[in-house]
């Protein structure tokens, strides 16, 4: 596997960064490197100025309104957006449920769905977990009964990310007992401002509302809404999953909290001290670097392999699995370098600093080491994907 950039490649990094310096507004990218939340109008004004440009569907097709680019010419948008502290676009709409619309859905549900998608006029959110049904999905309860041209829909979703703000939520729900549990749940897509539908915020330790209960309570839901065959939707669940886990590497993210977790170890202290200079912390940050240019390669194997059109395997679930444990690491390395300053929203005032290091993005760490103690469980937890790994190579 040859690593190293083409012309045309290093040419097209060279036009990413010059658009990120020249179109990513300031308050954004400073709010990004401060570990801020953006919130929905700036990810929306920043999804604006993609849109606008055309680079909004980097994954998606040209015929959808994608911009046709090569995997490799993704990857490089992605880490460059990234490290350079560009906000994350939503993903349960460019991602997850396009993906499927495309896939599996009726050219009239690609015809509405997808311009909206793009535009950032409709903010999806995703109804899978239940209480109780969490990895093991198969066993959701939410129950979808057929009465004419409506779907009656009643039951609960839960852990909902940003359900606050969506326009829809694509649902996993059960429309037959009558056959095994993956063989009975069908994919809908419902709109949010229905009649019964109610919305329940989860507040997490760190004060913040991300996520939240979402009730359907005789939420009636057209058949026109329901993505492929009635019962079928286990199938498009799996296919879903899969964007959604080679999607969680986040090695450009990563790669930006290193830089920052280096800077911030050899900044001197006001008592004199640099966390570099400590052999033990020194050696943690050199095993998470480790893990992530392992993480990185493997990366670029799954791009490899899909530009040879060859489906990825147990490398998959190897991103999921590698990729949330690296952001763990690197969150917690960074709390536990700034200390009691982890848990400050202003700049810690007792650090020496020489200009701009981009690193006090790090300030109120402790809110995000506790946020992303998540990573290990969405998308199929990392004990699922273990086991899933385990099956594929070795056969048991």
């Amino acid at each position: 596997m040859d690593l190293n950039l083409s012309p045309d490649e290093l040419a097209f990094r060279d036009e990413v960064r010059a658009f990120l310096a020249q179109k990513l507004p300031d308050d954004l990218r400073s709010s990004v490197l401060r570990g801020e939340r953006i919130g929905k109008e700036g990810t929306l004004r920043w999804h604006r100025i993609l849109h606008e440009k055309g680079w909004i569907a980097p994954t998606w097709p040209v015929e959808f309104g994608g911009t046709g680019w090569s995997l490799v010419k993704q990857h490089i948008f992605e880490e460059e957006s990234a490290l350079a502290g560009a906000p994350t676009t939503m993903p349960f709409g460019l991602r997850m449920v396009a993906p499927v619309i495309m896939a599996f859905g009726s050219a009239p549900q690609q015809q509405y769905f997808l311009p909206r998608i793009l535009s950032g006029e409709h903010w999806w959110c995703q109804g899978y977990s239940e209480p109780g049904s969490g990895s093991d999905l198969a066993s959701l309860r939410t129950r979808a009964e057929r009465r004419g041209d409506v779907y009656v829909v009643n039951g609960q979703k839960t852990w909902t990310t940003l359900a606050q703000f969506a326009d829809w939520i694509f649902c996993l729900v059960r429309t037959s007992n009558e056959v095994r549990v993956q063989e009975g749940i069908s994919f809908l897509l419902i709109d949010m401002r229905s009649k019964g539908v109610s919305v329940r915020p989860i507040v997490m330790l760190d004060g913040e509302h991300e996520i939240n209960e979402v009730w359907f309570d005789d939420v009636e839901v057209p058949v026109a809404n329901r993505v492929g065959e009635e019962n079928k939707g286990w199938t498009y669940a799996k296919y879903l999953l899969g964007h959604e886990r080679t999607g969680n590497a986040s090695v450009g993210g990563c790669k930006r909290w290193l830089r920052q977790l280096k800077e911030l170890a050899t900044l001197r202290r006001a008592n004199g001290r640099r966390l570099i200079d400590d052999a033990r912390f020194r050696d943690r940050i050199a095993t998470v670097e480790i893990e992530l240019q392992a993480l990185e390669i493997t990366n670029l194997r799954v791009i490899a392999l899909a530009e040879e059109s060859r489906a990825p395997g147990p490398e998959a679930s190897m991103l999921k699995v590698i990729g949330s444990e690296v952001q763990q690491a690197l969150t917690e390395l960074m709390m536990h370098a700034l200390g009691s300053d982890a848990q400050r929203r202003q700049e810690p005032a007792d650090w020496q600093l020489d200009g701009e290091t981009g690193l006090l993005g790090t300030a109120r760490m402790t809110g995000q080491y506790l946020n992303f103690r998540k990573a290990t469980i969405y998308a199929g937890s990392n004990e699922i994907q273990r086991n899933i790994i385990a099956r594929m190579l070795l056969g048991l």
